[in-house]
């Protein structure tokens, strides 16, 4: 137990770091190494030298680089972003009523790539060489390295274009969404249909080779073999021993994948015009507002440490062989 508080605090003074450089490496790529001035967007040309002096003193790029970079890194740890140069809100506001649209998104794909790829793949293990296992290999591998956005243009043309079944974008027609609750939840689970079947599309594939591949190794262990000497039928097998064997492997790629959710699918939103995460942060990167690509930045670098972190304490506990934080 002892060992185990060791490793946690170790784990967090670590991230802690590496929160900290990632922070000070955004804050020199955009605010010293970036040659884009974020003030042109802002001031009208007609406006004289005090007007601009004026703007820059309000949004402090006017004081020296090292008293930026302290505010800087203070205002990060405590989650103060400040005001977008594009939108002039506050980030986090800005980031609030955009991450609902995008975990809502991105969670329903997520979810549903991952129980469609690792169910075939784990179907495909236990049948390898007949016909779903093909059919699960070559559609995997087809999907897997079409490009995403070629898919979702397909689909566009054929059930938009063509068909007319589904709109092209946003979460509602254009206007005021709808009063009704019944109705709204139908009309964005209409709108969001075409970009979940696409990513679940392109991207179950992936988990679906993943888990067939470990499916495999597994099977071939010696406690399997015991099983099957003993006359457990097939099912027990597969479910009860093997499917056991191969949680702490997907569990660590369910969780490292995770932080994706939140930080949003830039090319999906943005064909899909869906207000997320992913088509802010693009627009954000294109029009040199760095307030908000900084604060999406740090807050994906604090995800993915999590992840990792969340990662290592759930081997611990699904593979009884592992012991995090025991010294041997």
């Amino acid at each position: 137990m002892v060992e185990m508080k060791e490793y946690i605090i170790k784990k967090i003074i670590y991230a802690v770091v590496v929160l900290y450089i990632i922070a000070t490496l955004n804050f020199l790529i955009f605010q010293v190494l970036s040659p884009l001035d974020p003030t042109k967007m802002m001031i009208d040309p007609r406006w004289g030298l005090e007007e601009r002096e004026l703007l820059r003193k309000l949004w402090g790029l006017d004081q020296p680089i090292h008293i930026r970079y302290i505010k800087y890194i203070q205002n990060m740890f405590t989650f103060q972003f400040g005001r977008s140069f594009l939108s002039q809100e506050l980030v986090i506001d800005d980031i609030m009523w955009r991450l609902p649209n995008t975990i809502l998104l991105l969670g329903t794909a997520f979810v549903l790539r991952v129980l469609l790829g690792v169910t075939l793949g784990v179907l495909a293990a236990s049948r390898r060489g007949k016909k779903l296992d093909v059919l699960t290999i070559g559609t995997g591998l087809f999907t897997w390295s079409a490009p995403t956005f070629f898919i979702q243009l397909l689909f566009l043309l054929v059930f938009c274009g063509y068909l007319r079944w589904f709109p092209f974008g946003g979460m509602y027609p254009p206007g005021e969404p709808p009063k009704d609750p019944f109705v709204y939840a139908a009309t964005v689970l209409h709108h969001m249909t075409l970009p979940v079947v696409t990513l679940v599309l392109a991207g179950f594939g992936s988990w679906a080779l993943y888990s067939r591949n470990i499916m495999l190794e597994c099977l071939t262990q010696d406690y399997i073999i015991t099983a099957r000497a003993k006359g457990l039928s097939e099912r027990a097998v597969l479910f009860g021993h093997a499917f056991r064997a191969m949680l702490p492997p997907v569990v660590t790629m369910v969780a490292l994948n995770l932080p994706y959710i939140i930080t949003g699918a830039i090319i999906t939103e943005y064909v899909f015009t869906w207000p997320g995460i992913g088509r802010w942060f693009l627009s954000s990167m294109l029009s040199g507002d760095y307030p908000s690509v900084q604060a999406l930045l740090f807050i994906f670098a604090i995800l993915m440490i999590g992840a990792n972190f969340i990662a290592d304490l759930l081997y611990g506990f699904l593979d009884p062989r592992i012991r995090v934080g025991v010294r041997r």
